[in-house]
């Protein structure tokens, strides 16, 4: 069995879903495993990460629409807004998605469908940089 660790640093722009795919493909391609399991973990409790269509941006701005309506930036009886009023429910945001994803690798690549992507979905209104730990275990 072998391991690779490493690390990418996303800066966001604002809410939205930031493709990291390439990134990642990259970076599995250069560990020398062609079977395993790749875990890609976000290091934040305000974005998360998803796998999410890569095709049609308007999935991207639908799924930013849609969290945006779920849980709204004005909530009034939210307490924890030390951030600012997008504080807290970035947080809740990200409970509702994920901070790690486990992928196949297969053929020294993350076995993804066609259609799919890997995505930091960044909640804050303001720029950041996210820092995310990839973890590769196979042979």
């Amino acid at each position: 069995m072998k391991q690779g660790h490493g690390d990418l640093t996303v800066a966001t722009r604002g809410k939205g879903l930031y493709d990291i795919s390439r990134e990642v493909r990259q970076w599995v391609a250069k560990q020398g495993i062609a079977s395993g399991l790749l875990t890609v973990f976000l290091q934040h409790t305000t974005a998360s990460l998803t796998i999410q269509e890569n095709a049609d941006p308007d999935v991207r701005r639908d799924m930013t629409d849609f969290f945006d309506q779920l849980v709204p930036d004005d909530t009034p009886w939210f307490r924890h807004t030390l951030e600012g009023p997008d504080d807290m429910t970035s947080h809740i945001r990200s409970s509702l998605t994920s901070a790690s994803l486990s992928i196949p690798v297969r053929d020294g690549a993350p076995a993804l469908g066609t259609w799919q992507a890997i995505y930091v979905f960044e909640h804050r209104s303001v720029p950041h940089r996210r820092r995310v730990l990839l973890h590769l275990i196979g042979e």
